[in-house]
């Protein structure tokens, strides 16, 4: 039997450079287990050959070594670890996506830089806060969804939503987590990717999208306006010519004079509401000047304060230089008194309305943002109420025909439109800005004219009353159109030669030429059209004066080469007096 070593008598523990404590740890019990062996009792032999002695000291020796190969290995390993183990944490803490652990409890429980910087705040303000915190109210039920998805299933789960930092910068995440075990928790592994900037795409392409079939949209009802707008407008004329001729042959006291004044009332309704859907088609058979806004708007402003009430006051500023626009004036009529009813309508009681006129230059950025705006300088005209406002919901439908938040049988829906197409056919720009209870804002943008050498005026028109003599030649190939249109002008004293085709009209042209005072003539006709007609009248009969009528659309008319400054146009369906008034304008105007 052996004494007992004590620990002391034993060989202290050396702390190897670069041995991890799990390395100590493993060598610290096997010392343990040495000292046990030790203290048990056992057979020690006595005396050992010298043979035995040096076999025993070759195996202590191979021992020996064989311990320093696997020591320098388990160096080598331990450092190869600590290498690793450092790159892991740069590559965590210096990676673009956010990366972060979080407890089963939904606590931060480790956040790499870009996880700090995305949340605008500190890696330590971040540890153990839940991190439903950074999330936006309206979304926190998408996240706690997949969170409770990420516990129970080994599958990645990836969600996007809105989150919110301590600045209120706004920022929208994409969430990829799944789930991992550290001892015996389950943990969420966290990668958090800033797509702030590819939702705003996403929202500013939804919005050209919306902007495009918006237009298409628009663009479709105006080619259906302008494809029934020829035949509506000649019935309509039948309508409205025949139940004024009646009407001026029967006395006010006559059983059936009511109806036909109905009749004729009706018509004309229905004649205005043609020319709306023509104007918000962009289709309206227009004459453009060239006028000074400040001039024209000013012009119209006593019969703006009759639309819009004395309770509402009506502010007018306009610029201290003057600014020229080309368009027709009848359609700035239109434009403004659109836009001031809609106005008025929208304030309850006592409110202000102001109008403005602005010189505005629009480059390429502005454009940019204006889909359907092109650079160049403008004259900014500005229509502002402090009404009601609207919202996002009823400005998308704003410029909709037949769109109305009016009740039934207070509003067509036209209204908007109408300035809508007369902006556009005016190669012009008009957007809107408004909010709930704040009021609304309309600005249009026309193009900026130059100065014109000889500014542009209605002619005058002065009517001679008494007997007509003058003959006219009409030229209208629809037989019931030529026929009312030639008892109109009958019944004011004229001589009509009526023809119902180029061939007839070009014969009674050479028979009666030089007795002939004035050309009216349908646009659109078989066999020729009425400018080529009226060219080749007036090139053997310069002295004849002509006047060009149509239901078309004015594209159709235009790109018959009518629409001209110089050119005088009825457009059809036209009453009596209007006709008359016309003709008398021409036939007593100055060469």
């Amino acid at each position: 039997m052996t004494n007992k070593p004590d620990d002391k008598d034993l060989p202290a523990t050396k702390h190897t450079p670069g041995v991890s404590l799990q390395v100590e740890q493993l060598r610290r019990q096997a010392e343990k287990h040495v000292r046990r062996k030790t203290m048990e009792p056992a057979e020690i032999p006595v005396t050992l050959s010298p043979e035995e002695m040096r076999e025993t000291i070759y195996e202590l020796q191979v021992h020996q070594i064989e311990l320093e190969m696997q020591n320098e290995e388990m160096r080598r390993v331990q450092n190869e670890l600590d290498r690793l183990r450092e790159r892991y944490f740069d590559l965590f803490d210096l990676a673009p996506l956010g990366y972060c652990t979080l407890s089963k409890k939904g606590l931060i429980l480790e956040a790499n830089l870009a996880t700090a910087t995305l949340l605008n705040t500190t890696r330590s303000a971040l540890v153990r806060q839940p991190f439903s915190r950074f999330i936006h109210r309206d979304d926190e039920d998408i996240y706690y969804l997949h969170f409770k998805k990420i516990l129970g299933t080994e599958d990645p789960q990836t969600c996007e939503l809105r989150m919110k930092t301590p600045c209120g910068r706004p920022l929208w995440g994409q969430l990829t987590a799944t789930r991992a075990m550290e001892k015996t928790e389950p943990v969420c592994r966290l990668a958090l990717h800033d797509i702030t900037q590819r939702k705003e795409d996403e929202a500013e392409r939804k919005h050209l999208q919306d902007q495009l079939l918006q237009a298409q949209k628009m663009e479709s009802v105006g080619r259906l306006a302008g494809g029934v707008a020829h035949d509506f407008n000649n019935m309509l004329g039948i309508i409205i010519g025949h139940t004024e001729l009646a009407l001026d042959e029967i006395p006010p006291d006559h059983p059936v004079f009511e109806n036909l004044d109905e009749i004729q009332k009706a018509a004309h309704r229905s004649a205005d509401l043609t020319r709306q859907l023509l104007a918000f088609a962009r289709k309206q058979t227009v004459i453009p000047l060239v006028l000074e806004l400040n001039d024209l708007v000013k012009d119209m402003l006593r019969m703006l304060q009759r639309i819009i009430g004395e309770d509402i006051d009506l502010e007018w500023c306009p610029t201290s230089e003057p600014v020229w626009v080309k368009l027709d004036p009848s359609q700035m009529d239109q434009l403004l008194a659109n836009l001031l009813v809609n106005a008025r309508d929208a304030i309850k009681g006592v409110g202000k309305i102001s109008i403005r006129i602005d010189s505005f230059m629009g480059d390429h950025t502005w454009a940019a943002k204006h889909p359907g705006a092109s650079p160049g300088d403008y004259v900014l005209l500005t229509v502002e109420d402090n009404g009601c406002g609207m919202n996002e919901k009823i400005l998308n439908k704003v410029f909709e025909p037949f769109f109305t938040t009016k009740e039934v049988g207070k509003g067509t829906g036209l209204g908007l439109s109408t300035v809508y197409g007369i902006v556009k056919q005016n190669n012009g720009y008009i957007d809107v800005d408004s909010q709930p209870d704040r009021g609304t804002r309309f600005n249009i943008y026309l193009p900026l004219q130059s100065l014109p050498l000889s500014p542009e005026k209605e002619t005058a028109f002065l009517e001679i009353k008494g007997t007509c003599h003058e003959t006219i030649l009409v030229v209208e190939d629809e037989p019931v159109i030529l026929k009312l249109t030639t008892r109109i002008l009958q019944k004011q004293g004229y001589t009509i030669l009526g023809a119902a085709t180029v061939k007839l009209a070009m014969e009674l042209a050479e028979k009666y030429g030089e007795n002939i005072h004035l050309l009216i003539s349908d646009v659109i006709m078989p066999e020729m059209n009425g400018r080529d007609l009226a060219k080749k009248i007036t090139a053997k009969h310069p002295h004849l004066k002509c006047l060009f009528m149509s239901g078309y659309t004015a594209d159709i008319i235009a790109a018959n080469g009518v629409l001209g400054e110089r050119t005088h146009f009825i457009q059809k369906p036209f009453s009596m007096k209007e006709l008359t008034d016309k003709v008398r304008e021409l036939l007593t105007a100055q060469p």
